[in-house]
């Protein structure tokens, strides 16, 4: 399919066709304004009471508001593609990143997204991305900028100078073929696949990440700087495929940033531009069963929903954002699914889990952390295997700690900062009982934080604490074993062996978010959205034939 970069999407001579999606995330809601501006009637079904799925949102009596999940926003231009889109008139196909994208210096104050963004939501540009720490309490502003970087390897690790404009020549090479070229593309069949393993092979990049980084740093420090980054989409650095080393450069190129309001801030707005297109929410209106029609396994087909309450819905298309491995345990009878088996579904790799704790505390003066800090225990590799191959929580713990009052007072009262902290642990496949495992974690984590200097004084200077486990994932959330980011991205679960966005047993059923193709993370999330939406387009017969400005009739679509 080669559609042009904008073209009206018209709607069957009957009725528009309809849409539900399952879920509220990033990728439901970026999908929904997709569909909406394809003519679909869509409609959105959240269980929770607002929107968010993993970035919902919290907000306290006392005055704080957390951001629950992700925070690292990157690539503003999706974003503002989503902004820009109109009813009837469709951005699915042309360069997915045209020279004008490619080229963008990365914004280094003031705002930063474009002129569509900027009518819904205030996005800033946060320097540095991160500060790493390490546990000798030395630590690295990672902010992108190569002489700043050769700076401080120079300070650190003078003996990976050379190694480092080695790493950036060859990570560069893997994010033009594995992120411009091939970031928006389906791998729907093994051709697919087999089509680009030459390259991969070629670029190194199906060793593992850390392996692959190792090859050019001979410091732990900066093996651990260039690898970490995984961690952040779910990804274990010691197993998931080096092609992960295209995040450096996604980040060096667009740069990190903040919705100001929060990650929340950018979810209502995705919210208000659906609903402006004509999209409907319905929150607290959890799915039960996915309805499905025929006999025949593997050749059935999707016709609605029965929600909790009982109420069936009835539709074209029926998209999941929840979980994929729920999703196919829980809404789907074991009779449609040929491919998506129980055996295949328990057997694959979820990914780690998480333990996040959400403070406030008193302003008594300067900080020496950053909006985003990376605070890396003694042991890397040890702790790795822990998390992801043992599953055992171990003696100790590496974090991300995110103080977004540095940067957007408003989510705290006057003279106080909110903040959370981030430390990965096994998802709920480790029988860890959380009851009594999670109040310890937590109170080792804040002794830390307090003992080590970063926030001193912090237990006498709390105001507001609370805390989830993957416990919160697997039922809040319903992600099967309480995973935090979707099925493990390790190399046999990436590309055509990822969960397909087009559901290879029902009919008219799709996937979208961080459990389909290409994985997890905002930016990904929003590439799943645009890639889902071009096999609807596809597969609903909306093409972009367009003659005068006048786009042909859409077929009616064929029965699965």
């Amino acid at each position: 399919m080669t559609p042009s970069s904008s073209f009206p999407a018209t709607r069957s001579p009957v009725r528009p066709k309809t849409a539900l999606i399952i879920g509220a995330g990033i990728g439901g809601l970026a999908l929904g304004i997709r569909l909406q501006s394809l003519g679909f009637q869509t409609t959105i079904l959240e269980r929770l009471d607002q929107p968010g799925g993993r970035a919902y949102q919290r907000r306290t009596p006392d005055g704080y508001v957390f951001d629950m999940g992700p925070t690292v926003i990157t690539v503003p231009h999706f974003i503002e593609e989503l902004f820009r889109l109109q009813r009837g008139r469709a951005e699915l196909g042309g360069p997915d990143f045209p020279e004008e994208v490619r080229a963008a210096e990365r914004v280094r104050s003031g705002d930063s997204g474009g002129p569509a963004t900027r009518r819904y939501v205030r996005l800033r540009p946060i320097l540095p991305f991160y500060r790493i720490w390490f546990d000798d309490g030395t630590y690295f502003d990672y902010d992108g900028d190569p002489e700043s970087t050769r700076r401080q390897i120079q300070a650190l690790a003078p003996e990976d100078l050379d190694g480092y404009e080695r790493f950036h020549a060859d990570a560069r090479d893997i994010f033009e073929r594995g992120f411009l070229e091939l970031g928006y593309t389906h791998f729907g069949d093994v051709g697919s696949m087999l089509a680009v393993v030459p390259d991969l092979m070629r670029l190194d990049a199906v060793r593992t990440l850390f392996g692959f980084a190792s090859k050019y740093f001979q410091n732990p420090k900066m093996r651990q700087v260039f690898s970490f980054e995984t961690l952040l989409v779910g990804g274990n650095p010691l197993s998931v495929p080096a092609i992960y080393a295209m995040i450096h450069f996604v980040e060096k190129t667009w740069g990190i940033h903040y919705a100001m309001g929060g990650t929340g801030a950018l979810v209502r707005a995705f919210v208000q531009k659906f609903e402006e297109l004509g999209g409907q929410m319905r929150y607290g209106a959890g799915v039960e069963q996915i309805l499905v029609d025929g006999r025949v396994p593997g050749r059935r087909t999707a016709r609605g929903v029965r929600l909790e309450s009982g109420e069936e819905l009835l539709t074209d298309v029926v998209v999941s954002n929840a979980d994929w491995a729920a999703t196919n345990l829980q809404l789907l009878p074991r009779s449609a699914r040929v491919v998506n088996t129980d055996a295949r579904v328990r057997l694959a790799r979820q990914s780690m889990s998480l333990l996040v704790i959400y403070f406030g505390f008193q302003d008594e003066g300067p900080l020496d952390l950053r909006h985003h800090n990376i605070i890396l225990g003694p042991r890397y590799e040890a702790l790795l295997r822990e998390i992801f191959g043992q599953k055992v929580l171990g003696q100790d713990f590496s974090q991300y700690l995110h103080i977004p009052t540095l940067t957007d007072p408003s989510l705290a009262p006057p003279g106080h900062h909110a903040a959370y902290t981030l430390v990965p642990v096994p998802h709920n496949g480790s029988g860890l009982n959380w009851d009594v495992e999670g109040p310890r974690l937590v109170a080792r984590v804040l002794e830390f934080l307090e003992e080590r200097g970063y926030i001193p004084n912090l237990r006498a200077r709390l105001t507001h604490q609370a805390y989830i486990t993957p416990d919160y994932f697997q039922g809040t959330l319903q992600a099967h074993l309480g995973n935090a980011f979707g099925p493990e991205p390790v190399l046999v679960q990436s590309a055509f062996f990822r969960p397909h966005n087009r559901h290879e047993d029902v009919g008219n059923l799709y996937m979208v978010g961080a459990g389909a193709q290409p994985g997890a993370g905002t930016p990904s999330v929003m590439m799943s959205a645009k890639m889902t939406a071009r096999l609807i387009a596809e597969d609903f017969g909306i093409h972009p034939s367009i003659v005068n400005g006048v786009a042909d009739a859409v077929p009616e679509p064929t029965p699965a």
